[in-house]
C-alpha cells in the first residue's frame, strides 16, 4: 500500500516542501510496466503532470503512448525512450527503469498508488492557486479589483475541484435506463407530456415536453418580438410551479417546477420584477413606472408582491459578464439555492475570455454558447439564453425567422439542443396601417382601412413560437397569445372554436 500522505515541515527560513509521494508513483509506474492493463485503470483520472517527479510524468506518458498503439510497454521497449533523458541519467540511466519493476507487490495496491498521486496533485494546485491569490491580493501596482480577483480565484478552484471528474460520467445501461425511467415516471406523473421545467404554457409544453436537463435553448427574435417577456414568463411559471409542488408535498426531484436563476445583462433586477408585478397584478408595467394607478390598483400591486415574495426566482443584474465568471455565479448559485433553471437575456451581452480571439465576435460568440452548453451538462438543467437576429429578416416579405437569421455565429445553431423563434404578425401589421380615413377622405380611403382591420383583428394578440430544431423531437410551431399591456403570453385559445352558449 502507499505511504499515508505528508506535509514535510522545512527548516526554519526554508519555504515547506510540497505534499509528495515519490515512493508511491515509482510503485505505480512499475506495476504498469508489469501489467500493462493497470494503464487502462488509471489513465482516464491520471495525467503526466499529477506526477511530482518530472521524469516520472515522462515514463508515465510512455508508457501510456505504446499501449495506446497496442504495444508492449516494459523496461526493454521504454529503454530507447529515455536514452538521451538528462534527468534519467541522473538517476543511473535507463537502467532506472528495471529497478521500478522490482516488487511485484506493488501490482496490488496500484489503484490507491493513482488515486493517492492524484490528490496530492490536487492539493499542490490548491497550494498554487492560494500562492497566487495572496501575490495578487499584496500587489497594489496595477488597477485593484478585488471582484475580479474573487471570480477569477474561484474560476481557478473549480478548474482544480473538476479535474478527473470525466471519469464520472462513464454510466451503465442500467444506470442511463433507470435516469429514463424516472423521466417517463415524471411525465406521467404531471399529467402526460412533461418530463422537464415547466414553461407554464401548454402548448409550448406539448411541443417540446419541458425544458430539459443538461440541454441549451435558444429564444430568439427580433426586437419588439418579446422575448424578454416570454422568458420572465416562464421563469415565473417554473418557480411558481416548484413552490407549489413543494406545498403539496410532492418530492422535489419529482417536481416539474424550478427554482430559477435569471441572469439579466440588459435589464436591471426592479425592472424585471415589475414586469412580473405588471403579469400577475394585471397593472400596465407603464402605469407601475409612471405611478398611473388607483387606490385598487396598488391593492392588487400589494396583493401580488406579498403572494410573490418568497418566489425562488434569483436576480443577476450585472452588467457585462464574461462566460466564466457566469459560469462561476451558476455554480454558486447551485450550491446555495439548488436552483433548476438558468435563463440568460441575452447571449450576445456576454464577453468571451478575451484569448485569442480579440476582434473576432465570430470565434467569441462560439466559445460563449459552447460555455453554455457545457454549463448545462455540467449542473444537469436547462440553459435557456436569448438571442438576436440579424437585420436579414426585415428585407424579407415573409418576416418569421429561419436558423440562417441568428446573429454573429452558425455555432449557436450547432451547441444549442432547441432553437426557438418568436414571431408576432400583429407587430409588423401595426407598422404598416394605412391612413385613419376622416370626413374629408374618398371611399378608398375609408375602403383599405377597414380591409386592413379586419386582417389585424385576425392576427391581434397571436404569437407564434416556431421551434426552428429540436434535437430530441419535431419542429413546428405553437400558437401563444400575448397581451402587450402586462407583457403576458399564454395559450391560444381560439374562440371561433369555442362551443356557442345557450342560455
Amino acid at each position: 500500500m502507499a505511504d499515508p500522505i505528508r506535509l514535510v515541515t522545512a527548516p526554519d527560513g526554508e519555504p515547506p516542501e510540497l505534499p509528495q509521494n515519490i515512493e508511491a508513483e515509482a510503485a505505480l509506474l512499475g506495476a504498469m510496466m508489469i501489467d500493462n492493463r493497470v494503464g487502462e485503470d488509471v489513465m482516464q483520472k491520471l495525467r503526466a503532470d499529477h506526477f511530482y517527479e518530472a521524469v516520472h510524468g515522462r515514463i508515465y506518458d510512455a508508457i501510456i503512448k505504446l499501449v495506446g498503439r497496442n504495444m508492449v510497454a516494459n523496461p526493454v521497449t521504454l529503454r530507447p525512450m529515455f536514452e538521451g533523458d538528462e534527468a534519467m541519467r541522473e538517476l543511473g540511466g535507463p537502467a532506472y527503469l528495471a529497478r521500478l519493476t522490482g516488487s511485484g507487490a506493488a501490482l496490488i495496491g496500484a489503484r490507491d498508488f493513482a488515486e493517492q498521486i492524484y490528490e496530492l496533485a490536487q492539493l499542490r494546485a490548491l497550494i498554487t492557486v492560494g500562492r497566487e491569490m495572496v501575490t495578487r491580493a499584496m500587489d497594489t501596482s496595477e488597477e485593484v479589483n478585488p471582484k475580479k480577483q474573487i471570480e477569477d480565484a474561484e474560476v481557478a478552484l473549480y478548474s482544480v475541484a473538476e479535474e478527473g471528474g470525466e471519469t464520472g460520467s462513464v454510466k451503465t445501461f442500467l444506470q442511463a435506463s433507470r435516469a429514463a425511467v424516472e423521466n417517463a415516471e415524471k411525465a406521467l406523473n404531471a399529467g402526460g407530456g412533461l418530463s422537464g421545467v415547466t414553461t407554464g404554457l401548454e402548448n409550448v409544453n406539448e411541443r417540446t415536453g419541458g425544458l430539459h436537463h443538461s440541454d441549451l435553448l435558444i429564444l430568439a427574435g427580433r426586437p419588439g418580438m418579446g422575448k424578454t417577456s416570454l422568458a420572465t414568463n416562464m421563469a415565473f411559471n417554473a418557480a411558481r410551479r416548484w413552490v407549489q409542488d413543494m406545498e403539496d408535498g410532492i418530492d422535489p426531484s419529482k417536481s416539474v417546477g424550478a427554482k430559477v436563476a435569471f441572469f439579466s445583462l440588459e435589464m436591471s433586477a426592479d425592472q424585471l420584477a415589475t414586469r412580473i408585478l405588471s403579469e400577475q397584478s394585471g397593472i400596465s408595467s407603464q402605469a407601475l413606472r409612471m405611478g398611473k394607478i388607483s387606490q385598487q390598483d396598488f391593492r392588487n400591486l400589494a396583493r401580488a408582491s406579498g403572494e410573490l415574495e418568497n418566489l425562488p426566482l434569483y436576480i443577476d443584474d450585472t452588467a457585462g459578464l464574461t462566460i466564466a465568471a457566469l459560469r462561476t455565479r451558476a455554480r454558486r448559485m447551485k450550491r446555495r439555492h439548488d436552483i433548476g433553471l438558468i435563463i440568460i437575456d441575452y447571449l450576445q451581452l456576454l464577453q468571451g475570455s478575451g484569448r485569442g480571439n480579440e476582434g473576432n465576435r465570430v470565434q467569441e460568440i462560439s466559445e460563449i454558447s459552447r460555455g453554455l452548453k457545457t454549463l448545462a451538462k455540467e449542473l444537469h438543467l436547462p440553459v435557456l439564453a436569448l438571442s438576436q437576429l440579424s437585420r436579414a429578416v426585415e428585407q424579407r416579405e415573409d418576416k418569421r425567422p429561419m436558423l440562417s437569421d441568428l446573429r454573429e455565429s452558425g455555432s449557436i445553431e450547432q451547441d444549442a439542443d432547441i432553437v426557438m423563434f418568436v414571431y408576432r404578425e400583429d407587430y409588423y401589421m401595426a407598422m404598416h396601417e394605412p391612413k385613419q380615413p376622416s370626413e374629408q377622405d374618398d371611399a378608398k380611403t375609408f375602403d383599405d382601412h377597414a380591409t386592413w382591420m379586419n386582417k389585424y383583428r385576425e392576427v391581434e394578440g397571436l404569437s407564434e413560437l416556431i421551434i426552428a430544431k429540436q434535437r430530441h423531437g419535431a419542429t413546428g410551431k405553437a400558437k401563444l397569445r400575448f397581451d402587450a399591456k402586462i407583457t403576458r403570453f399564454s395559450d391560444w385559445i381560439d374562440e371561433r372554436r369555442l362551443p356557442e352558449q345557450y342560455g
